[in-house]
């Protein structure tokens, strides 16, 4: 089923959504984008698009470290979204990409006095990490910090640094790599966020360990506290404290929750998905799918009934 983009203020075929050479954005990643999955619910006949407001209030604020504005508001992209995904009538799971992007063509180092242009489209995407568990290994390559470039922001010329963990880990057998951050804590993965369960408790790395603020991670330490009773530690996570946690998992768009059974050849726990990663797992994608009514608020139906 071919697919369509909203580029240049309208609806075009996907094919035929193109950017010239000179664009600055290609030579310079001075670009920011979202990641927005709609799940499909074959028994509601629906696709619902999983916390659109709050991604696009992330873009927002990632287009503005860049000095770009949105040219619509955050409720008008939402329905542009809608629309984009009516228009494409997937029955599957769909993966959505805005991007903010300096569109002058034009080359020179800068962020001033350029043009910016916004796009968005619609791909059929099966899960980043499409496997029932993982396994990791420690990364040679290290988060920036926040003077270098912003981690927090999805900025496209960053993801060169996930690129780097992400093809090292493949090429040495892994399924993913683990970035630590400048000071040497555990930060996060290509393109997920962490967490480890020891004792009971529930951790992940703060913001300042140059982590993005990930819609996912914030999800799961939602349903960890309404759902199961666990509060989440965000603290400093020294790279010693992988291998004796009794659990660990991965959080974001595109992975989902994915649990890690495994890092540097070492088990985590009993080598097994553990309990509190299944849990949340299931809950999770109950509630992306539309199925719990409880955070029924959190989707955004997409088809018209």
């Amino acid at each position: 089923m071919p697919s369509y983009a909203y580029f240049h203020k309208r609806f075009v075929p996907l094919t035929e959504a193109k950017i010239g050479v000179m664009t600055h954005a290609l030579h310079y990643g001075t670009a920011v984008f979202e990641g927005i999955r709609g799940n499909w619910n074959s028994q509601h006949q629906q696709i619902y698009i999983f916390r659109l407001k709050e991604h696009y209030q992330r873009l927002k604020d990632g287009s503005h470290l860049l000095r770009m504005n949105l040219p619509h508001s955050i409720d008008k992209l939402c329905r542009i979204t809608v629309e984009l995904v009516q228009k494409c009538g997937f029955k599957e799971d769909i993966y959505i990409r805005p991007l903010v992007y300096k569109s002058s063509e034009a080359l020179g180092v800068r962020l001033h006095d350029l043009d910016n242009d916004f796009l968005v489209f619609a791909i059929p995407w099966g899960r980043y990490l499409d496997m029932e568990a993982c396994r990791c290994r420690i990364s040679s390559w290290r988060r920036p910090a926040d003077n270098v470039i912003p981690p927090r922001a999805k900025i496209t010329g960053l993801y060169v640094n996930n690129a780097f963990t992400k093809t090292e880990a493949m090429d040495r057998g892994f399924d993913e790599g683990i970035m630590l951050s400048p000071q040497g804590h555990v930060s996060e993965g290509s393109g997920e966020n962490i967490f480890l369960v020891k004792n009971g408790k529930l951790m992940t790395p703060p913001v300042n360990d140059s982590i993005l603020i990930g819609i996912t991670r914030d999800t799961a330490i939602m349903l960890a506290k309404n759902e199961l009773g666990m509060e989440t530690i965000e603290k400093p996570i020294e790279p010693e404290e992988l291998f004796t946690a009794d659990e660990c998992f991965l959080t974001g768009t595109a992975a989902h929750i994915t649990p890690v059974v495994e890092i540097d050849n070492r088990k985590i726990g009993n080598g097994r998905v553990g309990e509190v990663a299944s849990k949340l797992q299931k809950l999770y994608f109950e509630v992306i799918k539309g199925n719990n009514q409880k955070y029924l608020n959190w989707c955004t139906p997409a088809y018209k009934k």
